[in-house]
């Protein structure tokens, strides 16, 4: 089986948009897993993948997965982010990670990234799919759909085929150091 090892965190400091610092592990109880999309407003790779991050949200959500939209970049304000979730049709919840506590917990370093966790396990983390080779090098259409099949497994309950997969995006600049 893969799974990846339980992290420590008991300080995790996330913000929903009305900058009220929450837990989301708290806010997803319940759920059978919790999926963080890193996401930036001005990541243009972040946006083509709008449509296919709400294909899996609207699959998904049904079954039982919490879904999130993290914004790593401290500079993207409550306002900005509402703007940008609104004008790319989200309806996942939306949290502020300006000091990418998450994005570190989740090992992402590019938006797009996708973690997924099982109570506060990290089982997934790396692309939504293959559509881009490259940065400037896309598909006409992905071949894989990663987080969908990692999604898929959990909710079947059976290992997932691939638990790690390299992401290609917009760097998330380490703004805590």
């Amino acid at each position: 089986m893969h799974w990846f090892t339980v992290l420590a965190f008991s300080s995790l400091t996330v913000f929903d948009l009305d900058n009220r610092a929450i837990d989301p592990f708290k806010a997803a109880a319940g759920a059978r897993a919790t999926v963080f999309l890193f996401t930036a407003t001005d990541c243009p790779i972040s946006n083509r993948y709008a449509p296919e991050v709400q294909r899996v949200y609207r699959a998904f959500a049904p079954k039982g997965v919490r879904f999130f939209l993290v914004y790593p970049n401290p500079a993207d304000t409550p306002d900005a982010i509402r703007v940008h979730a609104k004008s790319f049709g989200y309806a996942a919840d939306a949290l502020r990670d300006p000091k990418q506590e998450l994005a570190k917990l989740a090992s992402a370093t590019v938006t797009p990234e996708a973690a997924i966790f099982t109570g506060q396990r990290l089982v997934y983390h790396g692309r939504i799919d293959d559509r881009f080779v490259d940065l400037g090098l896309e598909r006409p259409a992905p071949t894989v759909h990663d987080l969908a099949d990692a999604l898929t497994a959990v909710v079947a309950g059976v290992p997932i085929a691939h638990p790690a997969t390299q992401a290609v995006g917009c760097f998330i600049a380490d703004f805590a150091r």
